[in-house]
């Protein structure tokens, strides 16, 4: 059987399978983003939901992304914004806009990160159609057009990947995570572009647990 993969799996199937599963995954996930919910709230004063900007989405559209907050109040605009935290933003733009060690995360959310619960509620941005569950990361607009500055040869990979929408998990997620540098993550992500297919969905869809359980290159 000829395997359904590209442009006639993104309007054949893969809305079909991003509708079903999240529905599912929501339902079954309800009472742990309760838990969570109350969680964020003890933890740490503030929204329960990540108060950061839009991201890139489909040929550019920006778009809300739902995460639970693991970081303090206004983190986004803080570290771009404070003086105190200039030391760390320059880091953070060396490091590809990742920091293992940021002074930001909360207690509680230093779980989550790790083992990527706080991503959860990106299931109703895929039922939105904003995101699927298989797809290329989703960037922040300043993410995206630093690092092109810093690694030009990327250019050509970035508009094949904002080609389709962006994902919950993906290749480079289940591949190395945050421990992948940015021309290298962006790559990976045009591979997945050009390669994407369902059975290529299914197989990073039954990695995705592992990845989630042993934490593995989550910051």
């Amino acid at each position: 059987m000829e395997i359904i993969r590209g442009e006639l799996y993104d309007s054949f199937a893969k809305r079909i399978i991003d509708i079903v599963l999240s529905a599912v995954l929501l339902v079954l996930f309800t009472p742990l983003c309760l838990i969570l919910a109350i969680l964020i709230k003890i933890d740490q004063f503030g929204p329960v939901f990540a108060d950061t900007p839009e991201r890139v989405g489909k040929d550019g559209r920006l778009f809300k992304m739902y995460k639970f907050r693991s970081m303090i109040v206004n983190a986004h605009m803080l570290l771009r914004h404070d003086p105190k935290f200039s030391t760390l933003y320059a880091k953070y733009k060396r490091n590809s806009y990742k920091l293992k060690k940021d002074p930001r995360v909360t207690f509680l959310g230093k779980f989550m990160r790790k083992h990527s619960l706080d991503e959860m509620p990106q299931l109703l941005n895929v039922l939105k159609g904003d995101m699927s569950l298989v797809g290329p990361r989703a960037y922040y607009p300043d993410e995206l057009e630093n690092q092109q500055r810093k690694y030009p040869t990327t250019k050509t990979l970035v508009r094949r990947v904002l080609s389709i929408k962006p994902g919950i998990t993906g290749y480079w997620q289940v591949s190395g995570r945050s421990e992948v540098n940015f021309d290298k993550r962006i790559a990976m992500d045009a591979d997945y572009v050009r390669k994407r297919s369902l059975w290529y969905d299914i197989k990073i869809l039954l990695k995705t647990p592992l990845a989630m359980i042993t934490g593995k290159g989550a910051v």
